[in-house]
Formats: structure tokens, C-alpha cells, sequence
């Protein structure tokens, strides 16, 4: 299949290439939004790639206190390793540090999984002999004691190992303006597509890479190709209007939560139209012989 246009933007003839990976999920819940929100921030701070970051996590969902155990504003925050045992310790860590130690928060299980990782149980040793060991229908609850009052921390959460990460796609702009504006976009409408998250700085990955490099021991450098700076020296993807690309980077709890994203995201770019945003839509790949999923583009279309 050729490429195609759609609102005046060129859909290239490509796919993305994805990766199954481990997943876990925690409901965060705090006093109010502000303190739900700050407490899942910090705790999926440097967590863009698992190249450098052990994992990939981000906030899932923002939900009322209606849909959350304790009855106050909470956050799903989803986390991917490549390995349970990295993901367990990426989530006591990161529980541990950002979540225990934010101001009246409280943990829960936020996924039933085919197995089950530490939560409370790990981090209840913090009590060191004080905390209460708590059954309320079914679940089991650890009560640690901090400064402010108590930690409730559900003893474990979730494991499932049918995620998958790294469906992508590039948006490609006249300038760097436009491109950030399309990549936006797309990632507000990722936003509403649930178990699906894009772990980069705002959702927005400006450094895509490919994978090793001339330095030894690098795992993964710049993607020249896809550089408009360096279209004159090296073999370039990029047409004489392209002066800018972002990809959006899309994990999630399932193969169809991320081509669900993927769609959001596409749509919203399409809509946005190139007069404002992109001209052009790709993805990376690694010609299909890496990864487990593949999501054509042209499959993606609204």
C-alpha cells in the first residue's frame, strides 16, 4: 500500500513495532487532587525507558474519590519493566520513597493480575514492629505509623504479563512549533484512552534513537535519519519540508489498549490538520524481526 493522505497530512506506508513487557498498577489516593497528583508525579519521575530507567511508568488515570477504596481523589499509575523481578523492585522503590513519604497518602492495588508483586507487605517493615496487619473484605491491609497519622498500604497488587510497550508514531512538522503543538494533541486524546500511558516528558520523546551506535557500550544513540539538522550528510527519512519530528511513545496494559491509544492519537493530529500541526505521520520499527506486535498505520486511521 502507497502512502495516503488524510486532511492534507501524508500517512506513510510503515508500522510500529512493539514489545511485550510486565505491568503493574497502584491507585494513589491522598486529601484532596493536588496531593493525589503530586505523589504520582514523584513516583514515576525518571521513568521514560527502560534503557535507562529500569522501568516506564506514568499516570494512568486521574479518578474521583467515587471510584477509589478510601472514598478521597486518587491516581492509577501504571508501571512496565522488561522482568517481574525488576518491576518488583522499580514499585517498592518508587512506593516506597514517593508515595509513603508524600502527606496523607495511602496505597491500594490497582490491577488483578496472573500473580501478585509486594506492596505492603515489603514496605510494612518501615513500621519497624508498630504496624497493624488489617482484613477488610478480602483484602488484606497494612497500617504503618508515620508523622502525620498512618500509611494504608494494600498488601499487594497486581502482576500481568500480557503489556505491551512501545507502540509509537512520529509527528512530523514545517517547524518545530507546529510539531509540538500536533504531538500535544495527540497526547491529550491518548490521555482518555484508558490503560495506556506515554512515559516521556509530557508524553513527548524528541530524541528517538536507534539501537546501539559507533561508541562502545552505547545501547542506543541519536536516529540521524530522522535529524533535519543532518539531512545533508546522511541518508534522511526526511522530505525538504520536515524540520522538526517528536514521537509519542504509547505503553500499555494490553495489545488493543495500545492500538486504542494509538488511534486517539492519530485522529488527533489528523484533526488538527497540517496548516497548524503536522504534514506527516510515520512510526519506527525494526523491519518486524524484534518484536511481537505490529501495529500498521493504516490500521490506526480514523
Amino acid at each position: 500500500m502507497p502512502n495516503v493522505s488524510v486532511n492534507g497530512i501524508v500517512i506513510d506506508d510503515t508500522f510500529a513495532e512493539a514489545f511485550g513487557m510486565r505491568a503493574t498498577a497502584i491507585i494513589i489516593t491522598a486529601p484532596n487532587r493536588k496531593w493525589a497528583r503530586q505523589a504520582a508525579i514523584t513516583m514515576t519521575g525518571f521513568a521514560t525507558s527502560v534503557i535507562g530507567c529500569g522501568c516506564e511508568a506514568a499516570i494512568d488515570v486521574e479518578l474521583p474519590p467515587s471510584a477509589t477504596p478510601d472514598g478521597r481523589p486518587g491516581c492509577r499509575v501504571l508501571i512496565f519493566a522488561t522482568g517481574t523481578d525488576e518491576l518488583q523492585k522499580q514499585l517498592l522503590n518508587r512506593v516506597g520513597q514517593c508515595v509513603l513519604t508524600s502527606p496523607g497518602s495511602a496505597c491500594f492495588a490497582g490491577l488483578e493480575g496472573s500473580a501478585a508483586l509486594k506492596l505492603g507487605s515489603a514496605l510494612r517493615y518501615f513500621g519497624d514492629g508498630w504496624q497493624i496487619s488489617k482484613k477488610i473484605g478480602g483484602r488484606h491491609f497494612w497500617r504503618v505509623p508515620v508523622m502525620d497519622g498512618e500509611f494504608l498500604c494494600e498488601a499487594t497488587t497486581g502482576l500481568t504479563k500480557a503489556a505491551v510497550g512501545g507502540g509509537n508514531f512520529f509527528v512530523m512538522a514545517e517547524s518545530s512549533a507546529k510539531a509540538l503543538l500536533a504531538a500535544e494533541a495527540a497526547v491529550a486524546a491518548i490521555g482518555l484512552a484508558p490503560g495506556a500511558i506515554v512515559p516521556f516528558p509530557g508524553g513527548i520523546a524528541r530524541s528517538g534513537s536507534k539501537i546501539g551506535g559507533k561508541y562502545k557500550g552505547m545501547i542506543a544513540s541519536a536516529n540521524e535519519a530522522y535529524a533535519p539538522t543532518l539531512r545533508g550528510v546522511v541518508r534522511s527519512e526526511l522530505g525538504a519540508d520536515i524540520n522538526a519530528v517528536l514521537e509519542i511513545v504509547i505503553d500499555g496494559e494490553t495489545n488493543d489498549a495500545v492500538a486504542a491509544a494509538m488511534k486517539a492519537g492519530i485522529k488527533a493530529v489528523i484533526e488538527l490538520g497540517p496548516q497548524r500541526g503536522a504534514v506527516r505521520i510515520s512510526a519506527g520499527n525494526y523491519g518486524g524481526k524484534l518484536g511481537k506486535f505490529i501495529y500498521s498505520l493504516k490500521d490506526m486511521l480514523p
